[in-house]
């Protein structure tokens, strides 16, 4: 995908989740990795009314060279691009998105004593077969301000440390904040968000909660399907 493509596509998508209610008033962000830098939605952007030729344009090193004022999640957006470039799920596309149900299951997330995330917390269990082939595990990272360094340098660790273990990840959840997703291309990467938010509108609509695939059911989709879980 060229640079035209790519701002072409990003809009696109922008507006496809913002008419669709995955994204509401200037929350979420786009950004698509280029041969030589970066393109993503400016700060402060409503999502469904982006215009490609304002798109913010960063070098290979970061710094913003055209565009409006670029988003600040690129700082997490580069740590994903970075982390996952060596794994089974590269990201060429990173969304993020404040999407309702996700976010609701994040603050009914079990924690610990202490109010904290217990480590390597699960987002969602394996409920659904499209679920385990399309998305994977979701780690829930405890939560940070926005912007915080500290938040992109966990989700970075995170990244290496599933792929270290076998189950490379396409998607991470920021407490109380949303989820970042990728994939190859800007569709590719919305198609993991709408499993991933479909998901999470099962598990919120279920009670009692529903009983995860056993093991045997999800090595079959490893087998099946290539499914990383």
């Amino acid at each position: 995908m060229d640079e035209p493509q790519a701002r072409d596509e990003i809009c696109r998508v922008g507006r496809s989740l913002f008419e669709r209610g995955y994204v509401h008033a200037t929350a979420g962000n786009i950004s698509v990795r280029l041969a030589d830098g970066y393109l993503i939605t400016p700060t402060d952007a409503c999502l469904g009314t982006l215009q490609p030729e304002r798109l913010a344009r960063l070098d290979a090193q970061g710094q913003q060279v055209a565009g409006d004022r670029a988003s600040k999640t690129i700082a997490l957006h580069r740590q994903i691009y970075e982390a996952s470039a060596s794994t089974a799920a590269p990201a060429r596309c990173v969304i993020h998105t404040h999407s309702t149900h996700l976010v609701a299951c994040s603050l009914q997330a079990d924690t610990s004593a202490d109010g904290r995330l217990a480590p390597d917390a699960q987002l969602l269990p394996p409920v659904t077969p499209y679920f385990v082939m399309k998305v994977g595990r979701v780690p829930h990272i405890p939560y940070h301000r926005p912007g915080d360094a500290a938040a992109a340098a966990q989700v970075a660790q995170t990244i290496t440390r599933y792929a270290a273990q076998g189950s490379p990840v396409r998607a991470v959840m920021l407490a109380r904040l949303g989820p970042n997703v990728w994939h190859d291309t800007p569709a590719a990467a919305m198609a993991v968000l709408e499993e991933l938010e479909e998901t999470a509108r099962l598990w919120m609509l279920f009670q009692p909660r529903p009983t995860p695939l056993t093991e045997p059911q999800i090595e079959e989709l490893r087998q099946s399907f290539g499914a990383h879980w």
